[in-house]
C-alpha cells in the first residue's frame, strides 16, 4: 500500500486532471486519503431482466430496468476475452490493481498535451467505477462521484481496486467487468449486448463481432452503433489493429475483416407487458406478485425485484387459449366501440388461469381505444371497477336449495311481477331487516317451474320464491367461499339477480367449482418463480378446498347443461364436449354476460357499455362489432364471445363428461327409467334404487319373460322422473294366453316387454 500511495501521490492527476493541476500533491497525503476509505467495496448483484414464461416455458413477457443477462466467463468467447484484454488492459493477467506501466504511459502522454489523453485505468480499476456508477442508481449526487476528474476519485477507485485483486481471481473481476459494463443502445453486460446486436449468445461472438463490443466500452454514446455505424466500425478497427498488433490475431487477419461491414442483426428485448403477447395477462401477473408481501417489505422493494432479480417467473397462461380467447373478443367487439368485451379462462381443480382477453388493448392512446385498465380481473389487480353479472348469481340460490334437500322437480307458480316483504327473506341473524318489500318482474314470460326450467329459462320471480325458501344466509356464504366479495350495502334480497359488479376471472373461477364437483381453487396465474441463479425462490401451489358436496354440484351441472342442448339459451354455442352454463343480464341492458364450461375448463364472457368518458350505458342500440343491437341478452352479445373461444379450444380438451346426479343423494333429479326387463326383482330393485327411485311392487302380468323375473316397469323404460319417484315393477308369469298373444301383435309400443312399456 505504501509503494501504490508513493507512486499515486506522483501520477494520479495525470490520469484524470492537467498535470499542473495537482504538482505538489505528497505521497504521504495519498497514503492518508487511502488509509481513511473502507477497505473494501461490496459487489452488490447486478440489475438483472426478469422473465414471465407461460406454461410450456416460452417467453411472453420480460421486465426490466437494465437489460442485462449474467453469465460465467466460461459462456463468454475466447475471442471476446481477448478484444476487450487487448484493448482496455492487455497486461490485465500480469498486475495487480496497479498497472505501472501504463499508468506512466498515461501520464507522459497527459504532460505532452496539459490534459487528459489517456487513461491508465486497469481493468478492475473500471469495474469499480462501474459499480460505484452502478450502486449509484438514481442518486445523482452519488452518480456525479463515480464519475467527476478528481484526485480523490481515482485514489477511491485504486483502494477498492487493491481489495478486489486481493479477495476475488482475475477471472471473477474480468467476469464482473463483462457483466457490468454498458454497450450501448440500452444492452447491459456481454450477454445483453450479443444478443441484442447480433442475435446470438456471448459464448458465439466472433472476432468481428468481440472487436466491434470491445470498442464500444469506451464510450457506449460514441459509439453506439445504431446511432453512429461509422463511429463504431472506425473504433472496432482500433481494436483489430491492436489485436494484430498484439499477436493475438494476424494482421492479415484483421484487415480482412476490417474490410467488411458491422453486419449487425438487431433485436429489441420487449420490457413490461404492452409488447406481451398476452398483455393483460402479464398485467396481471405483475400486480398479483407486486402484492405478494413475501417478496419484499413494500410494493417499491417487490416492484424493485420484478424488474431487477433476474427472475424466472412460470405461469399458468396457455398462449393458443390465449390466441382464441382474443380472437373471439375481437371479433365480437372493436376497441373503439362503446363497449367493452371481455373473457377469462380458468381451469377447474387447480385455479389455473388459461386465459385474460379484453376488447380495448393496453396502451394511452385513447382515441384508439387503448387503455391501462384490466377489466376482466379483480379491482385489486386491474383498477377497474367491474360490472354487474346479472342472473349469473342465481346459480348460488340453486345450489343452495339442492344442498338443503329441495327437490329438483319442485314446482313453484311464477308470475310475470310480484312483490315479496323483506320480511320473508331469511339472514344469518333472522329476518332481513328491510324498509318494505322487494318489486321483481320477468323478462322471460310467466308459469310454474322447478328448478330445472326455472333456472334454464332463467327466471326471476322464480328465484325470488326460492330465495324465500332458501334463506339468504346460506346462498351468500355459498358465493363468498367460491371467491364472490359483496359489501354489506349489497348483501339485500335482490343480490341474487346480480347487482354487485364482478369480473370474468372471478366469475371463472366460482363456476369452475361447479365443474371441479364442489372443489373451489382460488385464480392461480403463477406457478413457480426462480432466482437469477435458477434456484426456486418461491412455489405458489394449489389453494383449493371443498365449499360443496359433490352431488349438490353434480345436480346443478345437470340443470346448467340443459342451457346448452335444445331448447336453452345456449343451443346456439355449444361445442362438441359436454357443456353447461349460464346467462347474465342486468337491467337496462348495461352488461350481458355468459359463463359456462366443462369439466376441464370454465370460461366467462362480457360485454358491457361505456362511452368515450369512461361512463357506463346500456347496449340497447348500440352498434358492436359491426352489429345493431336493438335488445342485448347475454345469450346473444356475450354467448357468441364464449362459443367461439371454447370451440377453437375444444379440440385440446378431452373428451369428459359430467358426473350423473345421484338420485338417492340429491332429490327431484330428472334420470331416464332404467330397462330392468328380465331382472330378477332384488336385481331390478338395487337398479333402480341406485338410480335414485323407488321400487314398487305391482304383482304378476301375463308374459313370456322367464317366469318370477321382472316383465316390464311402469313408467316404462326411458321415462324422464325426478330421484325419490316410485317405478311400479311387473312381475312376469312367464306365459301368455292366446288372446293376449293377438292383441300384443298390434301393440307396436311392447317390444317383447308386454303392455305396460307405455303405461305412466
Amino acid at each position: 500500500m505504501a509503494a501504490v500511495a508513493a507512486v499515486m501521490g506522483l501520477l494520479v492527476a495525470g490520469l484524470a486532471i492537467p498535470f499542473a493541476g495537482v504538482v505538489g500533491v505528497a505521497a504521504k497525503d495519498v497514503a492518508k486519503s487511502m488509509d481513511n476509505l473502507p477497505a473494501e467495496l461490496e459487489a452488490t448483484p447486478l440489475a438483472q431482466k426478469t422473465s414471465i414464461l407461460d406454461g410450456e416455458g416460452n417467453l411472453i413477457a420480460s421486465l426490466y430496468d437494465e437489460n442485462r443477462v449474467n453469465v460465467s466467463l466460461g459462456q463468454v468467447s475466447r475471442k471476446m476475452i481477448k478484444a476487450i484484454v487487448s484493448i482496455e488492459d492487455y497486461r490485465f493477467y500480469n498486475h495487480g490493481a496497479l498497472d505501472i506501466r501504463g499508468t506512466l504511459r498515461a501520464l507522459v502522454t497527459n504532460q505532452a498535451s496539459d490534459g487528459v489523453v489517456q487513461g491508465g485505468s486497469s481493468i478492475t480499476q473500471q469495474m469499480v467505477k462501474m459499480t460505484l456508477l452502478d450502486q449509484a442508481g438514481r442518486d445523482k449526487q452519488a452518480a456525479a462521484a463515480a464519475t467527476e476528474d478528481t484526485y480523490a476519485r481515482k485514489v477511491r477507485e485504486l483502494r477498492y481496486a487493491i481489495a478486489f485483486e486481493k479477495n476475488y481471481s482475475k477471472d471473477w473481476i474480468l467476469e464482473r467487468y463483462l457483466n457490468i459494463a454498458y454497450f450501448g443502445d440500452g444492452a447491459y453486460g456481454i450477454q445483453a449486448a450479443a444478443r441484442h446486436y447480433f442475435g446470438k449468445n456471448a459464448k458465439n461472438l466472433g472476432i468481428g463481432q468481440s472487436a466491434m463490443l470491445a470498442g464500444v466500452v469506451k464510450n457506449p454514446t460514441l459509439y453506439d452503433p445504431t446511432n453512429y455505424p461509422e463511429k463504431a466500425r472506425e473504433r472496432r478497427d482500433v481494436v483489430l489493429d491492436r489485436m494484430a498488433q498484439l499477436n493475438v490475431i494476424s494482421p492479415r487477419r484483421a484487415e480482412k475483416i476490417k474490410a467488411t461491414g458491422l453486419r449487425l442483426d438487431i433485436h429489441r428485448s420487449p420490457n413490461g407487458c404492452t409488447q406481451s403477447q398476452a398483455p393483460f395477462f402479464c398485467d396481471y401477473v405483475v400486480n398479483y406478485l407486486e402484492q405478494d408481501e413475501s417478496l419484499g417489505d413494500t410494493p417499491a422493494a417487490r416492484r424493485r425485484l420484478l424488474r431487477s432479480g433476474g427472475l424466472t417467473i412460470r405461469t399458468t397462461i396457455d398462449l393458443d387459449h390465449q390466441v382464441a380467447a382474443d380472437a373471439a373478443v375481437a371479433d365480437a367487439v372493436y376497441p373503439q366501440d362503446q363497449a367493452i368485451g371481455g373473457l377469462a379462462m380458468v381451469e377447474p381443480r387447480t385455479g389455473d388461469v388459461k386465459a385474460l382477453a379484453q376488447s380495448r388493448p393496453m396502451g394511452g392512446n385513447k382515441e384508439a381505444g387503448e387503455t391501462y385498465l384490466n377489466y376482466v380481473v379483480p379491482r385489486e389487480y386491474g383498477d377497474a371497477n367491474g360490472f354487474q353479472a346479472g342472473s349469473t348469481f342465481k346459480v348460488f340460490v340453486l345450489a343452495s336449495a339442492i344442498n338443503q334437500g329441495i327437490p329438483l322437480s319442485t314446482s313453484i307458480p311464477s308470475p310475470d311481477s310480484m312483490e315479496i316483504p323483506d320480511s320473508e327473506f331469511e339472514t344469518c341473524n333472522g329476518p332481513y331487516a328491510g324498509s318494505g318489500s322487494w318489486p321483481v318482474s320477468n323478462s322471460t314470460g310467466s308459469g310454474t317451474f322447478d328448478l330445472y326450467t326455472g333456472t334454464q329459462q332463467s327466471v326471476n320471480t322464480f328465484f325470488a320464491q326460492l330465495e324465500t325458501e332458501t334463506g339468504m344466509c346460506e346462498p351468500l356464504g355459498l358465493a363468498e367461499d367460491m371467491g364472490i366479495e359483496l359489501p354489506p350495502s349489497q348483501r339485500v334480497p335482490s343480490w341474487i339477480l346480480g347487482v354487485s359488479d364482478s369480473d370474468p376471472l372471478t366469475m371463472a373461477e366460482a363456476y369452475a367449482t361447479f365443474a371441479a364437483r364442489g372443489l373451489h381453487c382460488d385464480s392461480r396465474p403463477v406457478t413457480a418463480i426462480e432466482d437469477a441463479n435458477g434456484s426456486l425462490l418461491k412455489s405458489y401451489p394449489e389453494a383449493c378446498r371443498q365449499v360443496l358436496p359433490g352431488a349438490t354440484a353434480d345436480a346443478v351441472n345437470d340443470v346448467l347443461r340443459g342451457v346448452m342442448e335444445p331448447g336453452g339459451f345456449g343451443q346456439n354455442i355449444a361445442i362438441d364436449k359436454p357443456s353447461a352454463g349460464k346467462t347474465g343480464t342486468n337491467n337496462g341492458n348495461n352488461s350481458v354476460w355468459f359463463i359456462g364450461y366443462t369439466p376441464q375448463l370454465a370460461a366467462a364472457a362480457m360485454v358491457a357499455g361505456a362511452n368515450s368518458s369512461g361512463q357506463w350505458i346500456t347496449l340497447n342500440g348500440q352498434s358492436v362489432g359491426g352489429s345493431y343491437i336493438s335488445s342485448a341478452f347475454g345469450s346473444t352479445i356475450a354467448g357468441p364471445i364464449w362459443g367461439q373461444a371454447m370451440a377453437a379450444v375444444s379440440p385440446d380438451l378431452d373428451y369428459e363428461d359430467f358426473n350423473p346426479p345421484a338420485g338417492d343423494q340429491v332429490a327431484g333429479v330428472l334420470a331416464s327409467v332404467p330397462d330392468v326387463s328380465g331382472m330378477t326383482v332384488e336385481a331390478a330393485t338395487a337398479t333402480l334404487e341406485a338410480a335414485g327411485f323407488v321400487a314398487g311392487n305391482g304383482g304378476y302380468v301375463s308374459s313370456e319373460v322367464e317366469a318370477d323375473r321382472v316383465a316390464y316397469s311402469a313408467p316404462g323404460t326411458g321415462t324422464s322422473l325426478s330421484s325419490g319417484d316410485t317405478v311400479v315393477l311387473y312381475q312376469s308369469t312367464g306365459s301368455v294366453p292366446q288372446d293376449d298373444v293377438d292383441e300384443a301383435s298390434d301393440d307396436s309400443g311392447s317390444n317383447g316387454r308386454g303392455r305396460g312399456r307405455g303405461r305412466g
